[in-house]
Formats: C-alpha cells, sequence, structure tokens
C-alpha cells in the first residue's frame, strides 16, 4: 500500500476536523457531506455515502487503536475524492477477523479495503501515520 501516488489537488477550502471523542465522528460526517456538497461537478449520492462511510471507519480506527484523537483532511481531484487520517500511533491497521457474535469489531478495515480504490500509509514525522483513503469521484 505505501508508495501510492495521490492524485488529488487540494480543494480551495481545506477541510480540516480534528477529534478526541466519539462525539467528532459526528462532525467528521458533517464536514464530510458539506465538503462533497461544495464540489462541481458533485459526487452523486451513492458515491458520497461510500465517502461517508470510509471516513467514518477510518476515524472511529483512529479513536479506538491510533492513540485516541484524530486528524481528517479532504481532497477532490477531477476524478478522485480522498480522505486522509492522521492519528497518533505508527502501527499499520492490521485485518482481524470479525466478530459475527459478540460485536467486537473487526469489519472497519475490511470495509474501508473493499470500498477504496485507492489505500496508502504514511509514517508521520516522529510518531503516527496518515491513511490516504481514496475513491473514484
Amino acid at each position: 500500500m505505501n508508495g501510492m501516488k495521490i492524485t488529488s489537488a487540494p480543494h480551495p477550502v481545506p477541510t480540516v476536523v480534528r477529534g478526541e471523542s466519539l462525539d467528532s465522528i459526528h462532525r467528521a460526517r458533517e464536514a464530510t457531506r458539506a465538503f462533497t456538497d461544495s464540489l462541481t461537478p458533485a459526487p452523486g449520492p451513492e458515491r458520497v455515502d461510500t465517502f461517508l462511510l470510509v471516513v467514518s471507519e477510518l476515524a472511529t480506527n483512529a479513536l479506538r487503536h491510533g492513540g485516541g484523537r484524530y486528524t481528517l483532511q479532504l481532497f477532490a481531484g477531477p476524478d478522485t475524492l480522498t480522505a486522509a487520517v492522521s492519528d497518533l500511533s505508527s502501527a499499520a491497521p492490521r485485518e482481524r477477523t470479525p466478530d459475527l457474535n459478540g460485536g467486537g469489531g473487526g469489519f472497519g478495515w475490511h470495509m474501508v479495503r473493499h470500498l477504496t480504490s485507492h489505500l496508502a500509509i504514511a509514517p508521520a514525522p516522529g510518531t503516527g501515520k496518515t491513511i490516504y483513503a481514496q475513491l473514484p469521484r
């Protein structure tokens, strides 16, 4: 996954959300919806829903497994939508067997991998990482 070239150009108005609690996931989704609504041409409703789900999963995983804080940045290129989620952990996401009985999770990373066209993980200076998730626009 590393080494992927992100082809999105920054949106004219930077969209950044920082979160430290589960309440921030709602803010991240609202910011993502506002971001996609501001694009011309706007992505279709199914694409927006998929992008919202990817953002929600990455932000939730950053809170649960990445040190309890995240920063979300959103970018759009002519043909792509990109969410960049940074957290405090340098550990890459790991595959877990989804818990089908006890509600213990394990679905998020599988879902993100399935829904995106490209993923890249970049180490942050010092500690932490950024996950870039890209979808076709």
